[in-house]
């Protein structure tokens, strides 16, 4: 087994796969890097367990018998902002845009070394746990748009906004460095952690984050379309 050091942030890990190899090789190298790590065969089994004791982390194979990864991800996002690393099959892009704009996380394509996900899981906990902008501003606003940096709470003309950890993380990147432009694979680095990744990962966040916070998502005001760049965030004022 590759040599793997122990992560610098430690979680809970729900493992839902219904190939108990996978389960197992993923058990180890988690185990390995420090994290406790729970494991479920299917869906139902997966929503059960998270509901009686909601994991720091999962990761979840959308190929599942009976209850699907896409609908057990739909239904975590119903109640949870626990963050989903989604194991696809090479190639299934259409699941695996569906699986982010339902609000997975990330994604690990099959066939895939378990010492990336291992790095992967770690990458998201530490992100869940960290500050998009200096700890000194403990919150941001922008007209009815308000974000509790310390709480993570996100509020829009008085009501609470349902976002997820990543989507939270962008849209107060964005805030925090109003009118400048940005390329997708800047939002990957900044945001994510990442050096490489796939960057239609942050057109569906952006799209999902439209959603949440314009008026009118197909005019969007807040977060602009820079051509031939990325994105801008404009303050409404």
């Amino acid at each position: 087994m590759e040599e793997l050091p122990k992560a610098d942030v430690t979680g809970r890990v729900l493992v839902v796969d219904d190939d108990l190899t996978v389960r197992d090789v993923v058990r180890r190298y988690l185990e390995l890097a420090g994290h406790q790590v729970e494991l479920a065969g299917d869906g139902e089994e997966a929503l059960r367990m998270a509901a009686e004791r909601e994991p720091d982390l999962v990761v979840l194979d959308l190929m599942l018998p009976g209850v699907d990864g896409l609908e057990v991800c739909r239904r975590l996002r119903e109640r949870s902002a626990v963050p989903v690393i989604m194991l696809t099959a090479r190639g299934d892009e259409e699941d695996r845009v569906l699986g982010l704009s339902l609000g997975a996380d990330d994604y690990v394509s099959k066939p895939f070394s378990a010492r990336e996900l291992a790095l992967r899981v770690s990458s998201v906990l530490r992100r869940v746990g960290s500050r998009p902008v200096p700890a000194a501003t403990p919150a941001l606003a922008d007209g009815t748009l308000r974000l509790d940096l310390t709480a993570r709470r996100a509020e829009r003309d008085g009501g609470e906004l349902t976002l997820t950890g990543r989507e939270f993380d962008l849209l107060a990147f964005l805030m925090a460095h109003p009118g400048r432009a940005y390329s997708r694979a800047d939002l990957l680095a900044e945001v994510w952690g990442w050096e490489f990744g796939d960057q239609s990962t942050v057109t569906v966040h952006v799209r999902r984050l439209r959603e949440k916070i314009e008026a009118d998502p197909a005019a969007p005001a807040r977060i602009a379309t820079v051509w031939g760049v990325g994105y801008r965030y404009d303050p409404s004022g």
